[in-house]
């Protein structure tokens, strides 16, 4: 099978891009497999406070000839998605046992839950809860007591955080260890519409509260293709998972087969095993690109256009959204998910899943095959379903065709010929207001080019009061600015779905633009997201003025304020907001301060390591 030549082409830019900062960050995991601090060069004392509780473990620690893994988890009882995980440790010190190792909990990382702080002043820590998880998952792997880890964590920012963590310890072998989504709840048709009915005040808050309640009931990830799930289907992408591992439920005993393979599967590729894969060398550019491949092939969530370049910086990788860009104009869309279709990822996994995702974009040369992968020799050898012989795990090949062609689809065969995500620029006309992403797969191809005057806001509650006010009753382009990582921490607006759903119902032509966030659930209303520069880094978003005609088109790639030059140039930036106060949020203000760009990933501890 030969590589796409688009594919080949930005793979070999990247390279190219990242050669200095690539061969620093392979430099610095070899000196610290040779020279870092790990448990033979610990002393007696430092050595005595790591195994001091360490129980029926003990004996095999001191004498230091079992390979010992180390855990950290995003475990809590509150995230549906990371309650399972609070039986893991144990049970992985017993499979570790099985195979002659031991297995410590490093240290937990913090997990909030956007789904919770959705439109709520604490989503402001949101992006930044990833900063602090890579330090937490750094203070974690410090202590020089393992040979390889494993890694607990599934939602938005958990996963990108424990990665960017994990990987300036990239001399360990590291698998990720996912939990899987929680059974299929009310219809997400049904969903939407009872949340745009309570958004045009047709039903009460209990009804709302009734339909959430039947969507997000058990234990497990919400079931919806968003950041969570798109986070899954990366590291599958990358090799990372044991295969097929994604989308089992976190209840079955296949579950608990996989995550006992994971833990044996380290034992091999560990510090002192027979194949050694330090996560390092497994996360290289080839690795990076078909992460991109995957969110591009499946209408992913538009918050990996920021946290994938800071992954990729994190292990010496340069990547920005031209490649993103010029890649989705070569990787056709072959999922259809909701919020981009009718099923969620259960029914998607039913369909074939990661497997056939895999399998359909390595033949068509839309992915890399020959990645070091944690468990096998190619990329390939993940596009396998686990399955139970009995009791006992096996792998079976994907299934040769979709069980459900409007879920997936094969790449001769797509939903559409491009990925679902979009880069914006400026325009052949007016004032170019910034680079932008749009996520397009699940919008309606007459609704990828919006032109109309603009309502500014600089509040997505001020938003929501005007809505409610019915004073955007028209044709429009919602602005909310001073929304992004040193404005205000780079917030999702996923509470001005509803509203704006039903506008666009009633036969109006509407779109948002923000230099913040939008969410993974990004539907089916255009939105010019994460516009950067960002207005409070004095950004042209600055200088909208409500009226004016701005143009957001998808297929032009043009985000632009037709407006006079002249009368532009006259016109003063607005100033931002004062930093709010309470739930924390002064705390983060050093983040906010020295966070880069969304394009360069929004982080503040990578810019201020200078990766």
């Amino acid at each position: 099978m030969s590589l796409h030549p688009v594919v080949a082409r930005v793979t070999a830019r990247i390279v190219a891009k990242s050669k200095d900062s690539r061969a620093a960050y392979l430099s610095l995991i070899d000196d610290a497999r040779d020279a870092g601090v790990n448990r033979p060069k610990l002393s007696c004392g430092n050595l005595a406070h790591g195994f001091a509780a360490s129980g029926p473990d003990k004996l095999a620690l001191r004498k230091g000839g079992a390979m010992n893994i180390g855990i950290v988890t995003a475990y809590n009882d509150m995230l549906s998605a990371h309650q399972p995980y609070g039986r893991y440790p144990e049970q992985i010190k017993v499979w570790a046992r099985e195979v002659g190792a031991t297995a410590q909990v490093a240290g937990g990382v913090p997990a909030m839950c956007d789904g919770v702080t959705q439109g709520q002043d604490s989503m402001e820590l949101s992006l930044f809860s990833r900063d602090t998880i890579a330090l937490s998952a750094s203070v974690a792997l410090s202590h020089g007591m393992f040979e390889a880890a494993l890694l607990l964590g599934i939602c938005d920012k958990i996963v990108p955080g424990l990665l960017i963590g994990g990987l300036r310890f990239g001399h360990l072998p590291m698998i990720l260890v996912p939990a899987g989504p929680m059974p299929s709840g009310l219809p997400n048709k049904r969903k939407v519409e009872v949340r745009q009915l309570y958004a045009e005040g047709k039903v009460g808050r209990d009804e709302l509260l009734e339909a959430e309640s039947e969507s997000y009931h058990d234990a497990g990830t919400c079931t919806f293709y968003g950041t969570a799930n798109s986070n899954q289907m990366m590291m599958e992408m990358m090799g990372l998972h044991m295969p097929g591992s994604s989308f089992v439920h976190p209840h079955a005993k296949l579950r608990q087969e996989l995550t006992r393979a994971a833990v044996h599967r380290a034992t091999q590729i560990g510090w002192e095993g027979d194949d050694y894969r330090p996560l390092g060398h497994c996360v290289d550019e080839k690795a990076i690109v078909n992460a991109i491949a995957g969110l591009l092939a499946t209408g992913g969530s538009t918050n990996h256009f920021i946290h994938l370049p800071a992954i990729a910086r994190a292990a010496g990788i340069q990547i920005d959204w031209d490649d993103m860009d010029e890649l989705s104009r070569a990787v056709p869309l072959i999922a259809s998910v909701y919020p981009n279709g009718a099923g969620d990822v259960n029914a998607f996994a039913e369909a074939g899943g990661m497997p056939f995702v895999i399998r359909e974009l390595v033949e068509a040369g839309l992915a890399h095959g020959d990645i070091r992968t944690v468990y096998g020799t190619s990329l390939l050898d993940g596009a396998k379903q686990p399955v139970l012989d009995g009791d006992a795990l096996a792998w079976r090949p994907a299934p040769a065709q979709s069980a459900d062609d409007r879920l997936l689809r094969p790449a001769s065969a797509p939903f559409q010929a491009e990925g679902g995500l979009r880069l914006l620029g400026g325009g052949e006309q007016g004032i170019a207001l910034g680079r932008a992403c749009i996520k397009v797969s699940a919008v309606a191809k007459e609704r990828w080019t919006i032109e109309a005057p603009c309502r500014v806001f600089a509040d997505q509650n001020e938003a929501l009061a005007a809505f409610k006010a019915g004073e955007l009753e028209r044709d429009v382009i919602v602005v909310v600015r001073f929304q992004g990582p040193a404005a205000n921490g780079m917030p999702e607006l996923h509470k001005l779905t509803p509203g704006l759903g039903v506008l666009q119902d009633r036969g109006f032509k509407v779109a948002l633009v923000t230099d913040g966030r939008m969410s993974g659930a990004s539907g089916k209303v255009p939105a010019a997201i994460h516009v950067s520069p960002e207005a409070k880094l004095g950004g042209p978003l600055a200088k909208l003025r409500d009226g004016d005609v701005v143009r957001v088109c998808a297929e032009r790639g043009e985000l632009c304020a037709l407006v006079d030059q002249a009368e532009w140039n006259a016109r003063e930036a607005c100033p931002a907001p004062p930093e709010a106060m309470g739930t924390g949020r002064e705390l983060f203000a050093l983040m906010r301060h020295h966070a880069d760009p969304a394009e360069r990933g929004g982080s503040a501890i990578l810019a201020a390591a200078g990766l």
